[in-house]
């Protein structure tokens, strides 16, 4: 990590596009301090209220999500545990919070969308801010802050999961704008169907 002043900040692109030129992957974030004070790192720090920055390589010129699924199995049984508490504390079924994370990031605690969405329940940054989180890369502030927003959006339509999931995918506005319907989106009704088979399944395993 290192410190760099306002009139620099143009360096740090010119080594971003060195980086993309070699078609490497790689990311930056930015932090500042209470002095103003930018910090730019490409392994954010826990409780530093780091933003994306920059990003190459793979991920971006595909336009898929950098998850790792590979350790889905191993990154379950290790937050596993945690999910059940968040999902009983904010009044959900684990199960359903379970089918939530494995649909958002397959328990990887450091997936990331190309829209910037983060970890475990893959919050949007205005999504972060707006249930106080300051790392959105610590599971349990991500998973808390993620099962306080699906809960209030189960509130919010009469606890219908199918619009609460729709409106998790693609925002309460649109939503709403269709007539509390689901959106006509393909990817928000794969989604909620996803969802839906997940809970099922969880379910009835008992997780």
């Amino acid at each position: 990590m290192f410190r760099i002043n306002q009139i620099t900040i143009k360096s740090v692109f010119l080594l971003a596009a060195l980086i993309g030129s070699q078609n490497l992957y790689a990311e930056i974030f930015k932090y500042e301090d209470s002095r103003g004070n930018l910090y730019f790192t490409d392994r954010p720090m826990k409780g530093k209220a780091y933003r994306l920055l920059w990003r190459s390589g793979p991920d971006r010129s595909s336009g898929r999500s950098r998850i790792n699924t590979s350790a889905t199995d191993k990154n379950r049984k290790l937050y596993s545990s945690l999910i059940d508490e968040v999902a009983r504390q904010a009044n959900l079924r684990p199960a359903l919070l379970h089918a939530v994370v494995r649909a958002e990031s397959s328990y990887d605690p450091k997936a990331l969308s190309r829209k910037g969405a983060m970890g475990l329940m893959q919050l949007m940054p205005d999504t972060a801010k707006r249930f106080g989180v300051s790392d959105s890369w610590d599971p349990e502030q991500n998973l808390r802050a993620g099962a306080r927003y699906l809960s209030e959006l189960l509130d919010m339509f009469g606890n219908d999961l199918q619009l609460a999931l729709a409106a998790y995918n693609a925002g309460e506005n649109a939503v709403i704008k269709y007539g509390n319907q689901i959106p006509p989106y393909p990817e928000t009704q794969q989604y909620v169907t996803k969802v839906q088979d997940f809970f099922q399944e969880h379910s009835q395993s008992g997780s």
